[in-house]
């Protein structure tokens, strides 16, 4: 099997998309001492299941050839107050909130970069 080891974020304006993901879902990011502008992201603790990533420059537009975006899913606490800070703080809504049956809720966002990113809270009643 191929497990999801670390995820990566393309993004017009680095920068922007730290502060975007710092304040919404706490993130930390690094600088990378390496040969290019390259940031390490630490997404929670070691001790509770989840991967980190990385963010860089964008190399073509959003709609060029190139990377584009992967949809990854960060587990919230509250997605209606996720939701509404994240809008709040630049994102747009990509897909509103849906159940996923006996699993919890889901909606997608565009972050600031237009990335997909999806949030998920977990709730076995939801319907």
């Amino acid at each position: 099997m191929g497990r999801v080891v670390h995820f990566e974020i393309h993004a017009e304006n680095p920068e922007r998309a730290i502060a975007f993901y710092k304040d919404l879902l706490q993130w930390e990011f690094t600088k990378w001492e390496g040969p290019f502008p390259y940031y390490l992201i630490k997404t929670g603790p070691e001790e509770q299941p989840g991967i980190n990533g990385g963010m860089m420059q964008r190399k073509s537009g959003v709609q060029g050839e190139g990377v584009n975006s992967y949809v990854c899913t960060a587990q919230v606490d509250n997605l209606d107050e996720t939701l509404a800070k994240a809008l709040k703080i630049g994102a747009t809504l990509a897909l509103p909130k849906m159940p996923v049956p006996g699993v919890g809720w889901l909606a997608y966002i565009k972050d600031t970069e237009s990335n997909i990113l999806g949030l998920h809270q977990l709730d076995p009643t939801a319907q």
